[in-house]
Protein backbone atom coordinates (compact mmCIF):
# COMPACT_ATOMS: atom_id res chain seq x y z
CA UNK A 1 0.00 0.00 0.00
CA UNK A 2 1.12 3.49 -0.79
CA UNK A 3 1.31 6.33 1.46
CA UNK A 4 -0.62 9.56 0.62
CA UNK A 5 1.36 11.66 2.74
CA UNK A 6 3.38 14.00 0.81
CA UNK A 7 3.14 14.49 -2.84
CA UNK A 8 1.23 11.81 -4.99
CA UNK A 9 1.85 10.85 -8.94
CA UNK A 10 -1.50 10.24 -10.53
CA UNK A 11 -0.02 8.77 -14.07
CA UNK A 12 -1.85 6.82 -16.76
CA UNK A 13 -1.18 3.98 -19.58
CA UNK A 14 -2.52 6.64 -21.71
CA UNK A 15 -4.43 9.31 -22.67
CA UNK A 16 -8.18 9.05 -21.89
CA UNK A 17 -7.63 6.26 -19.53
CA UNK A 18 -9.37 8.77 -16.04
CA UNK A 19 -6.45 10.10 -14.86
CA UNK A 20 -8.53 13.54 -13.91
CA UNK A 21 -11.76 11.51 -12.02
CA UNK A 22 -9.26 9.20 -10.48
CA UNK A 23 -7.31 12.42 -8.58
CA UNK A 24 -11.18 13.88 -8.13
CA UNK A 25 -11.87 10.71 -6.84
CA UNK A 26 -8.99 10.02 -4.88
CA UNK A 27 -9.03 14.14 -3.21
CA UNK A 28 -12.37 13.20 -2.17
CA UNK A 29 -11.76 9.98 -0.31
CA UNK A 30 -8.50 11.65 1.28
CA UNK A 31 -10.62 14.74 2.89
CA UNK A 32 -13.62 12.53 3.70
CA UNK A 33 -10.31 11.16 5.89
CA UNK A 34 -9.77 14.08 7.18
CA UNK A 35 -6.38 15.04 5.25
CA UNK A 36 -5.68 18.18 3.59
CA UNK A 37 -4.99 18.11 -0.32
CA UNK A 38 -4.05 20.02 -2.43
CA UNK A 39 -4.07 18.80 -6.03
CA UNK A 40 -1.94 20.19 -8.88
CA UNK A 41 -2.11 19.14 -12.93
CA UNK A 42 1.08 20.11 -14.22
CA UNK A 43 0.00 20.79 -18.07
CA UNK A 44 -3.32 21.12 -19.73
CA UNK A 45 -3.61 20.99 -23.09
CA UNK A 46 -6.75 21.61 -25.67
CA UNK A 47 -10.30 23.13 -24.05
CA UNK A 48 -10.21 20.53 -21.04
CA UNK A 49 -9.77 22.30 -17.83
CA UNK A 50 -9.02 19.03 -15.16
CA UNK A 51 -8.30 21.48 -12.78
CA UNK A 52 -11.96 23.13 -12.39
CA UNK A 53 -13.33 19.51 -12.91
CA UNK A 54 -11.31 18.36 -10.02
CA UNK A 55 -12.36 21.05 -7.99
CA UNK A 56 -15.45 20.59 -9.06
CA UNK A 57 -16.20 17.23 -8.25
CA UNK A 58 -14.02 16.42 -5.38
CA UNK A 59 -14.01 20.06 -3.74
CA UNK A 60 -10.28 19.79 -3.21
CA UNK A 61 -8.07 23.11 -4.71
CA UNK A 62 -6.66 22.08 -8.28
CA UNK A 63 -4.44 24.39 -10.38
CA UNK A 64 -2.90 24.00 -13.46
CA UNK A 65 0.81 24.78 -14.10
CA UNK A 66 0.64 25.47 -17.68
CA UNK A 67 -2.21 25.34 -20.11
CA UNK A 68 -1.35 25.24 -24.09
CA UNK A 69 -4.36 25.84 -26.57
CA UNK A 70 -3.52 22.76 -28.63
CA UNK A 71 -4.78 19.39 -27.90
CA UNK A 72 -1.38 17.87 -27.71
CA UNK A 73 1.62 16.47 -25.57
CA UNK A 74 2.65 19.30 -23.91
CA UNK A 75 5.94 19.76 -24.76
CA UNK A 76 4.52 19.88 -28.88
CA UNK A 77 1.61 21.84 -27.57
CA UNK A 78 3.77 24.63 -26.26
CA UNK A 79 6.01 24.45 -29.15
CA UNK A 80 3.50 24.86 -31.75
CA UNK A 81 1.72 27.72 -29.66
CA UNK A 82 5.16 29.46 -28.55
CA UNK A 83 4.46 29.53 -24.63
CA UNK A 84 6.98 28.38 -22.09
CA UNK A 85 8.05 25.00 -21.21
CA UNK A 86 7.73 23.84 -18.10
CA UNK A 87 11.10 23.63 -15.73
CA UNK A 88 11.29 20.06 -13.57
CA UNK A 89 13.33 22.25 -10.68
CA UNK A 90 10.78 24.82 -10.51
CA UNK A 91 7.95 22.81 -10.97
CA UNK A 92 9.32 20.66 -7.74
CA UNK A 93 9.57 23.72 -5.85
CA UNK A 94 6.14 24.46 -6.37
CA UNK A 95 5.23 21.05 -4.96
CA UNK A 96 7.62 20.84 -2.30
CA UNK A 97 6.00 24.41 -1.02
CA UNK A 98 2.35 23.26 -0.63
CA UNK A 99 1.30 23.05 3.35
CA UNK A 100 -1.23 20.52 2.47
CA UNK A 101 -0.91 16.98 3.84
CA UNK A 102 -1.75 14.93 0.51
CA UNK A 103 -0.69 17.05 -3.09
CA UNK A 104 -1.92 14.72 -5.65
CA UNK A 105 -0.02 15.60 -9.26
CA UNK A 106 -2.19 14.76 -12.19
CA UNK A 107 0.00 14.24 -15.35
CA UNK A 108 -0.91 14.12 -18.99
CA UNK A 109 -1.28 11.81 -21.11
CA UNK A 110 0.50 8.56 -20.63
CA UNK A 111 3.96 8.20 -18.02
CA UNK A 112 6.65 9.12 -20.76
CA UNK A 113 4.70 11.77 -22.23
CA UNK A 114 7.41 14.98 -22.27
CA UNK A 115 6.13 17.62 -20.29
CA UNK A 116 8.02 20.25 -20.45
CA UNK A 117 11.97 21.95 -20.68
CA UNK A 118 14.81 19.02 -22.10
CA UNK A 119 11.82 16.90 -22.54
CA UNK A 120 11.23 15.60 -18.82
CA UNK A 121 8.22 13.34 -18.07
CA UNK A 122 6.19 12.41 -15.17
CA UNK A 123 8.62 9.73 -14.41
CA UNK A 124 11.30 12.54 -13.94
CA UNK A 125 9.03 14.60 -11.46
CA UNK A 126 8.33 11.58 -8.96
CA UNK A 127 11.98 10.48 -9.01
CA UNK A 128 13.04 14.56 -8.16
CA UNK A 129 10.39 14.13 -5.47
CA UNK A 130 11.01 10.86 -4.38
CA UNK A 131 7.10 10.05 -4.82
CA UNK A 132 4.84 7.03 -5.09
CA UNK A 133 3.01 6.90 -8.42
CA UNK A 134 -1.21 6.07 -8.82
CA UNK A 135 -1.30 4.09 -12.20
CA UNK A 136 -5.05 4.59 -14.32
CA UNK A 137 -5.72 1.80 -16.22
CA UNK A 138 -8.06 0.53 -18.65
CA UNK A 139 -10.62 -2.65 -17.65
CA UNK A 140 -10.53 -4.20 -21.05
CA UNK A 141 -8.80 -5.74 -23.14
CA UNK A 142 -4.78 -4.00 -24.12
CA UNK A 143 -4.85 -2.91 -20.55
CA UNK A 144 -2.75 -6.08 -19.23
CA UNK A 145 0.66 -4.99 -21.40
CA UNK A 146 0.28 -1.56 -20.90
CA UNK A 147 -0.13 -1.79 -17.39
CA UNK A 148 2.97 -4.27 -17.21
CA UNK A 149 5.13 -1.58 -18.84
CA UNK A 150 4.17 1.28 -17.09
CA UNK A 151 4.94 -0.10 -13.56
CA UNK A 152 8.03 -2.05 -15.17
CA UNK A 153 8.71 1.65 -16.47
CA UNK A 154 8.21 3.01 -12.88
CA UNK A 155 10.03 0.18 -10.94
CA UNK A 156 13.09 0.35 -13.32
CA UNK A 157 13.48 4.30 -11.37
CA UNK A 158 12.49 2.68 -8.18
CA UNK A 159 9.39 4.49 -8.06
CA UNK A 160 6.63 2.17 -5.96
CA UNK A 161 3.35 2.16 -7.44
CA UNK A 162 -0.53 1.06 -7.03
CA UNK A 163 -2.78 0.17 -9.94
CA UNK A 164 -6.81 2.08 -10.14
CA UNK A 165 -9.09 0.66 -13.12
CA UNK A 166 -9.81 4.30 -14.56
CA UNK A 167 -13.80 3.37 -15.62
CA UNK A 168 -15.15 -0.23 -14.41
CA UNK A 169 -18.29 -1.28 -17.26
CA UNK A 170 -21.89 -1.76 -15.14
CA UNK A 171 -21.72 -4.50 -17.74
CA UNK A 172 -18.33 -6.14 -17.81
CA UNK A 173 -17.71 -8.84 -20.55
CA UNK A 174 -14.96 -11.68 -20.32
CA UNK A 175 -12.10 -9.62 -20.83
CA UNK A 176 -13.20 -7.16 -18.19
CA UNK A 177 -13.54 -9.95 -15.68
CA UNK A 178 -10.53 -11.63 -16.03
CA UNK A 179 -8.36 -9.01 -15.83
CA UNK A 180 -9.24 -8.39 -12.57
CA UNK A 181 -7.39 -12.03 -11.56
CA UNK A 182 -4.50 -10.94 -14.09
CA UNK A 183 -4.33 -7.04 -13.96
CA UNK A 184 -0.41 -6.86 -12.83
CA UNK A 185 0.66 -4.40 -9.97
CA UNK A 186 -0.73 -3.83 -6.81
CA UNK A 187 -4.24 -2.87 -6.46
CA UNK A 188 -5.61 0.23 -5.16
CA UNK A 189 -8.84 0.40 -6.77
CA UNK A 190 -11.72 1.00 -9.29
CA UNK A 191 -13.79 3.99 -10.60
CA UNK A 192 -17.48 2.82 -11.80
CA UNK A 193 -17.68 4.28 -15.45
CA UNK A 194 -19.74 7.14 -15.64
CA UNK A 195 -18.39 8.35 -12.15
CA UNK A 196 -17.95 11.86 -13.95
CA UNK A 197 -21.63 12.57 -13.81
CA UNK A 198 -22.10 11.87 -10.60
CA UNK A 199 -23.77 15.14 -8.41
CA UNK A 200 -20.79 16.57 -6.43
CA UNK A 201 -22.25 15.56 -3.72
CA UNK A 202 -22.76 12.21 -4.20
CA UNK A 203 -19.54 11.82 -5.83
CA UNK A 204 -17.97 13.04 -2.91
CA UNK A 205 -19.89 10.52 -0.33
CA UNK A 206 -19.23 7.52 -2.49
CA UNK A 207 -15.63 8.36 -3.89
CA UNK A 208 -14.51 6.32 -0.48
CA UNK A 209 -15.56 3.21 -1.44
CA UNK A 210 -13.66 2.83 -4.76
CA UNK A 211 -10.01 2.90 -3.00
CA UNK A 212 -8.59 0.68 -0.55
CA UNK A 213 -6.64 3.74 1.44
CA UNK A 214 -4.60 3.22 4.38
CA UNK A 215 -5.98 4.97 7.54
CA UNK A 216 -3.94 8.17 8.35
CA UNK A 217 -1.93 8.41 11.34
CA UNK A 218 -3.67 9.42 14.39
CA UNK A 219 -0.44 11.17 15.88
CA UNK A 220 -0.57 13.83 13.13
Amino acid sequence: MIPFEGPVLVTGTDTGVGKTVTTAGLAAALIRQGRSVDVVKIAQTGDDDDAAEITRLSGAPARALASYPDPLAPFAAARRSGLPLLDLAAVADTVLASKAETVLLEGAGGLLVQLGAGGWTARDLAVELGCPAVVVARAGLGTLNHTALTLEALAHRGIPAAVVIGAWPPDPGIAERENLTDLPGDRLGWIPDGAAALDPEAFRLTASEWFFLPEPDPRR
